[in-house]
């Protein structure tokens, strides 16, 4: 049996960045100071347990975190609204700020173009915490659209100019698409394609690989947004694609008519789960 394992499967680099800062605060917080996250560092249940056992605590009440005053509080790497930092600042909280820098890129373009007048418009999904703190770096009106009917749908709120952005991880043609269809409409846009070269390589790679597999797998947290995005770019070119999170998830999955099996795995999955899982499928035998 051939393996085939995708050259940017697993961490990207805000993921490993925001990892790595945590890390420096466990060896540098030896005054006593308890270590919270805001939210889960990543989307990983396997390395937020790990971070836990490390005392490091997930923290995502905003108005509660008087509760955690003097202490540190980690950014995650999905980024938080303007208003985490001022409440979080007031209350004494040191701020190590694990922002992916591509998302923190989003914000500035967000809160620079609503202090303009531009009515904002977010490509994303709406849930995400991601887009839930991009969202509160709006000054104005802002809308969030994650499919073609909520573009069909949309009505700008006035007569100001638009400024489309998009979430990190979404799929560089359905933004493309998206913003097709709000031009159609005749407003006044200015599109910027936030999302982050990783992402679409990533992206582009897994469907590349799903298109020359007889079996697809696709490893990343169940929460991973861009893993969910990976499996739904896989499925639409190699049926058998299974989504899974760790080695234990293939229990159930036969590779034995496989010729080829495809790796690859979102940008929140730890190299020792991918590694893991290539090691058992490149020791199955026809």
């Amino acid at each position: 049996m051939e393996v085939e394992l995708a050259k940017s499967a697993g961490f990207c680099f805000g993921v490993e960045r925001a990892i790595n800062l945590v890390y420096e605060q466990i060896e540098k917080a030896k005054d006593g100071r308890r270590i919270y996250t805001f939210g889960p560092i990543i989307h990983n249940d396997e390395v937020v347990r790990e971070l836990e056992k490390k005392g490091v605590s997930v923290f995502d009440e905003e108005d509660q975190l008087e509760k955690i005053r003097g202490n540190i509080l980690i950014i995650r790497s999905h980024g938080v609204a303007k208003r985490i930092y001022d409440l979080a600042e007031s209350y004494g909280i040191e701020i190590i700020d694990a922002t992916c820098p591509f998302v923190k890129k989003i914000h500035r373009i967000v809160a620079e173009r609503s202090a303009l007048g531009e009515e904002i418009v977010i490509i994303g999904d709406r849930s995400h915490p991601e887009v839930q703190g991009i969202i509160g770096w709006a000054n104005g009106g802002v809308s969030v659209i994650g499919n073609e009917e909520e573009a069909e749908a949309f009505t700008a709120s006035g007569k100001a100019p638009l400024c489309v952005v998009s979430q990190t991880t979404f799929h560089h043609l359905k933004f493309k698409d998206l913003v097709e269809i709000l031009k159609r409409k005749g407003y006044d846009i200015t599109a910027i394609n936030t999302i982050c070269n990783a992402t679409q390589a990533r992206q582009e790679e897994a469907g590349s690989i799903a298109q020359r597999v007889q079996k697809m797998i696709v490893i990343g947290d169940p929460k991973s947004s861009n893993t969910q995005k990976l499996y739904r770019i896989c499925k639409e070119y190699c049926t058998d694609t299974y989504y899974i999170q760790t080695l234990k998830d293939l229990d159930n999955v036969d590779l034995r008519e496989a010729k080829v099996v495809g790796i690859t795995a979102g940008a929140s999955t730890p190299n020792n789960i991918i590694q893991e899982v290539f090691l058992y499928v490149r020791g199955k035998k026809l």
